[in-house]
């Protein structure tokens, strides 16, 4: 019997681990940390051995398969260690493929990610099709394969699962758009992040698709560099494309074989034009997926948005509250401070990732009249941005920045949260932080 051992027991270790089980894996799951109630629940149910607080190397090296969590970078002392013994680590979504006939639709970039895998799998559900989401959002997709047999799997992938990746191949690949994030992962250089999204494609053949942004410089100089097995399908909101997605007199045009009116952008649930980017590459790949236009039509236009990305929270004395904790990055706040179209009080800050925030200066002084940093170390936003804000106060938690935004804020005016950052500093992560901020809105 082959030994599988996880390590880290968190969402995608334990989907792993109850896949493994299933395919007749000896698995072993270990995790350094302190292993969750709720999962530790599963692995007894299922009667799979585990340690916790620790990783004994003696169990973990006579493994003939690693499955590591993708929060656990490939610089550690031990994944080191594996893959100079030749023992293959790999990520979930490379164990889970193998198991599965569903078509998969890859989902990865910088932003945008999480709105374009729920949107699309809401066009695909409202068809009624037999679809599951999972990835770096809601459900592992590995226990998502165990448990039941989906056509379509739609999966949100970030940098690191694909990092772990030697077959995976997704029948269609989506890249919305990529931008300087997670380098204190990549030895804080750009093209090594930027190679890690584009793996989505290396296993691509002739017969799949990558849909992509083709206004973003940095995909387009990559595939001018590189060649591409998979058709070419860009969107743009700014040229007429031959093939692709793009707007004709604001409306949305899908030309793959033959030109197709969908719908005018005016009618989109999600506002802004990075979510007009969201709608056409869904709308590009439920096409393909030979989904109805009225069905894609419909879907876009009644989508709520997902949660902690530029979500209405309350309006209180004019004063409207919007929590974008998801916006962990530069791009992300660019886009939310993009949206604004009232003076905004910015809530700003966390554990920067080696951010530079000057690309946000022409937004910042244009729309925001107020910083409030909400950070342990704050000193970067405050040197940036002191000159061009008449107030920047330093808070230590989501209910001191929320009483001093509801001080400074006046009738007509926006509170945004939209951090920039990470929020391990002050927090256990972004919904966290999301939820705080929340809760301390509706205490005031």
């Amino acid at each position: 019997m082959k030994k599988l051992v996880i390590l880290g027991a968190g969402e995608s270790g334990i989907g792993t681990a109850i896949l493994g089980k299933q395919k007749g894996y000896n698995v072993f799951v270990s995790d350094r940390g302190t292993i969750a109630e709720k999962y530790k629940k599963v692995l007894l149910n299922n009667n799979i051995s585990f340690e916790e607080g620790n990783h004994t190397e003696t169990k973990i090296f006579d493994a003939d398969l690693v499955m590591k969590s993708p929060g656990i970078p490939d610089t550690v002392s031990l994944v080191i260690a594996l893959k100079e013994k030749g023992v293959s680590v790999i990520s979930e979504i490379e164990f889970a493929s193998k198991y599965t006939n569903g078509v998969i639709v890859g989902i990865t970039g910088s932003n945008g990610k999480t709105t374009t895998t729920m949107l699309l799998n809401h066009v695909l559900e409202k068809e009624n099709f037999n679809v599951s989401m999972g990835g770096n959002i809601g459900d592992s997709f590995a226990q998502q394969v165990a448990e039941k047999k989906s056509d379509i799997h739609v999966l949100e992938l970030s940098s690191f699962q694909l990092d772990g990746i030697e077959n995976f191949a997704p029948h269609i690949a989506i890249i919305t758009n990529i931008t300087p994030d997670h380098l204190d992962r990549y030895n804080y250089k750009f093209d090594n992040y930027i190679n890690s999204k584009f793996r989505i494609i290396e296993n691509q053949t002739e017969n799949d698709f990558l849909i992509y942004d083709f206004d973003d410089e940095v995909i387009s100089n990559w595939l001018k560099n590189n060649k591409v097995k998979a058709t070419l399908l860009p969107f743009s909101i700014k040229s007429e494309l031959k093939q692709g997605v793009y707007l004709k007199n604001k409306q949305l045009i899908i030309n793959y074989k033959k030109e197709e009116k969908i719908m005018g952008i005016s009618t989109l649930a999600l506002k802004g034009k990075h979510n007009t980017k969201n709608a056409m590459a869904t709308a590009m790949a439920a096409s393909l997926l030979k989904v109805r236009k009225e069905t894609i039509r419909e879907s876009l236009e009644d989508f709520e948005g997902a949660e902690h990305r530029l979500e209405s929270v309350l309006k209180i004395n004019g004063v409207q509250y919007i929590n974008d904790s998801k916006a962990t990055n530069v791009n992300a706040t660019f886009y939310a401070l993009d949206c604004m179209q009232s003076p905004t009080v910015w809530i700003v800050g966390g554990v920067d990732k080696g951010n530079d925030y000057l690309d946000l200066m022409p937004l910042v002084r244009e729309k925001v009249k107020a910083i409030i940093c909400l950070g342990v170390d704050n000193q970067k936003i405050v040197q940036t941005f002191y000159n061009v804000v008449d107030l920047v106060v330093e808070t230590a938690g989501a209910e001191e920045a929320v009483k001093v935004a509801y001080k400074i804020a006046e009738k007509g005016d926006a509170v945004l949260l939209s951090p920039a950052c990470a929020s391990f500093d002050l927090f256990e992560n972004y919904e966290d932080r999301g939820n705080k901020f929340k809760q301390a809105v509706k205490e005031l």
